[in-house]
């Protein structure tokens, strides 16, 4: 079995014990297979009441309380999750199955691989996801700029997840063609937009923090369904579109 990173994941017949530095993905085991998980980030905040260890950041995992969690395997993602602590646990004999989508397909496709193969199963909750996001958008397009973070600005840039989920409700981002994908931005020097998406993580933009920045329309969005690829995507699309309007 191979991730998305197409490396080669050696996995017991049926896997008991699972370390997951993602929250998204802690969220889509969790719910998939309640009890299988035995550790994750401090970040890792869905489902609610998850009690498992707790092995600190998603950049600063305590690599020592994993390994002596025994995990069968540690879920990550190649962007969220720095290379040499995924290297060092691969060091120290423990598997690591690395996600890495940009796109809402590439995600559907991502998760029922890893679940597959770290679960054992499809879950229902994915398959739904795939029927809402099945459907074209139909209607009036926009252009908008999304800050992820303030001081100093970011925002998204090409060939991201968010991006991409945006496109599929009718709203471009104007720096998908940036060279990076989450550049830092002039606010006088932006290209021509109509909208501002602010959501609330990882930067906590509000209606009281962010939208006085802009002169045009600002709507604050939930991040984790915005940027979050795992059973939120069931509702993912049906909030965002409230959201937006």
């Amino acid at each position: 079995m191979h991730d998305d990173l197409r490396t080669v994941v050696l996995l017991p017949g049926r896997v008991g014990r699972v370390v997951s530095l993602v929250p998204s993905l802690t969220e889509a085991v969790a719910v998939t297979r309640p009890g299988v998980l035995v550790g994750a980030t401090d970040w890792c905040t869905h489902p609610e009441g998850l009690e498992v260890a707790r092995v600190g950041g998603t950049k600063n995992p305590d690599l020592e309380v994993i390994r002596e969690l025994a995990p069968d395997v540690v879920i990550a993602n190649a962007e969220e999750n720095r290379a040499a602590d995924l290297d060092a646990l691969r060091a120290a004999g423990i598997a690591v199955w690395v996600t890495a989508p940009t796109t809402v397909g590439q995600s559907l496709d991502s998760l029922e691989r890893m679940l597959s193969a770290v679960v054992g199963e499809v879950p229902q909750w994915l398959t739904q996801a795939r029927e809402v996001w099945s459907t074209p958008y139909v209607g009036a397009r926009r252009r908008a700029v999304v800050p992820i973070w303030r001081r100093p600005w970011m925002a998204l840039g090409r060939d991201t997840f968010a991006g991409d989920l945006l496109q599929k409700l009718g709203v471009d981002n104007v720096l998908a063609e940036s060279p990076e994908r989450y550049p830092k931005i002039d606010l006088a020097a932006l290209p021509e937009y109509d909208v501002v998406v602010l959501p609330d993580e990882p930067y906590a933009f509000s209606p009281e923090d962010g939208p006085e920045a802009f002169e045009r329309p600002a709507y604050c969005v939930s991040g984790r369904h915005l940027t979050w690829y795992g059973p939120s995507l069931v509702e993912a699309r049906a909030l965002l579109i409230e959201q937006l309007q």
